[in-house]
């Protein structure tokens, strides 16, 4: 790959960066004097952010891709050191949800949700880490991070969810593992993993995004009710997708590995894990809330 001019303010690489926690942190890096590339499946979305990250004084390089394909990805890396360098911050974000009780997902369900959430940021870790540790090796004041987007369902497994939190799971895997294997060879590039809870994003709405060579089956009872509880929760959040961009430079400033959006939602985390430790079965995921358990269970059972 060709080495691009350097930035003295940094380069910062995000996927998913049109909307969402991606568009916030292109603001953050922005601001901070940052190059940025940012990269969407959405190109009229895309365009839009590009001309209000430039607005904001930033050197944009907008990328189209699809980030489950491994060549899209390998092309964005291959742009972005072309046009300017190494990158200092890669946020592997773009993410999809899908929801309904997990027997009834289909192949098709399961290529998507996995191809985005979990190869997405597989093909980020695999394309960009080669080139900082490089970097790194070559400055010793050199320093990067790379931070993936998980989910608090990547750290539990609540029902009518089993497929979006299997892709989760398998980010927050991913990236302890890249935390571990970074500290084997180098001090100087940093892994960083995103679990937020519910945040208005567009996340609800990932349907628009859907490829057409993956179309959706007809929608089961079961899909339909998550939609609409997804949709419930996310746009009724109370932390911000600004807030949450923030959190992300603190926890790279302070190099610190786990970001949450909601730290109270641990309690549930620790729950969950205490279930593990103790050899008993998984807790009731609506705890003191067995009218929601209830409801649930009529919603889908009726008809």
């Amino acid at each position: 790959m060709r080495q691009g001019r350097k930035s003295t303010g940094g380069i910062a690489v995000i996927t998913g960066a049109a909307s969402g926690f991606g568009l916030e942190v292109s603001r953050h890096a922005a601001r901070r004097g940052l190059q940025v590339v940012m990269a969407d499946v959405q190109a009229d979305a895309l365009d839009a952010a590009r001309c209000e990250i430039e607005a904001l004084g930033a050197e944009v390089l907008p990328f189209r891709l699809d980030v489950s394909k491994a060549t899209e990805v390998e092309a964005l890396a291959e742009a972005t050191l072309a046009r300017f360098g190494t990158p200092t911050f890669v946020f592997n974000n773009a993410g999809v949800a899908a929801g309904g009780l997990v027997w009834e997902a289909s192949a098709r369900d399961w290529e998507w949700v996995l191809g985005v959430n979990l190869m997405g940021v597989a093909h980020g870790v695999r394309v960009f880490t080669p080139p900082m540790l490089a970097a790194a090796a070559r400055d010793p004041g050199w320093r990067g991070h790379i931070v993936n987007t998980a989910s608090m369902a990547g750290l539990l497994c609540p029902p009518t969810m089993g497929l979006y939190s299997a892709s989760k799971h398998a980010v927050v895997a991913l990236t302890e593992a890249l935390y571990h294997d970074l500290a084997l060879v180098t001090e100087r590039v940093h892994a960083h993993v995103l679990c937020p809870f519910y945040v208005p994003t567009r996340i609800d709405a990932s349907a628009r995004n859907r490829p057409a060579g993956l179309p959706a089956q007809a929608p089961t009872k079961s899909s339909a009710i998550a939609a609409a509880m997804l949709e419930r929760a996310v746009t009724s959040g109370k932390v911000s997708a600004a807030e949450v961009a923030a959190k992300v430079f603190e926890a790279m400033d302070q190099n610190r590995f786990y970001i949450y959006s909601h730290p109270k939602a641990l309690a549930t985390v620790q729950t969950r894990f205490e279930d593990i430790m103790m050899v008993r079965n998984p807790s009731d995921p609506f705890g003191g809330r067995p009218e929601l358990a209830a409801d649930l269970r009529k919603q889908l059972c009726d008809g």
